[in-house]
């Protein structure tokens, strides 16, 4: 569900509602891109996807964007010691 906020207010009331007990969800944005690709992969890639996805207790969807994240971050490491 996306939520649409025109609501504005000052600090001070956000953190007296806050401090109230209210919902201030609404007075912030977060804009998250998202873009749905396809992968075709063997059969065995996603037998041994979804054995590890099961042995952590997450989705297959989650176990794969947390490992390219984490592959991405490296590769960053890396490029940031070359350059350095």
């Amino acid at each position: 569900m996306k939520r649409k906020s025109t609501a504005v207010t000052t600090a001070k009331n956000l953190e007296r509602r806050f401090n109230a007990g209210e919902n201030v969800l609404d007075y912030f944005k977060v804009e998250r891109s998202i873009k749905r690709v396809n992968v075709d992969m063997p059969l065995w890639v996603l037998r041994g996807l979804d054995a590890e996805a099961s042995r952590r207790g997450v989705t297959r969807q989650s176990l794969i964007k947390t490992w390219l994240v984490d592959r991405l971050d490296a590769l960053r490491k890396e490029e940031r010691k070359r350059s350095a």
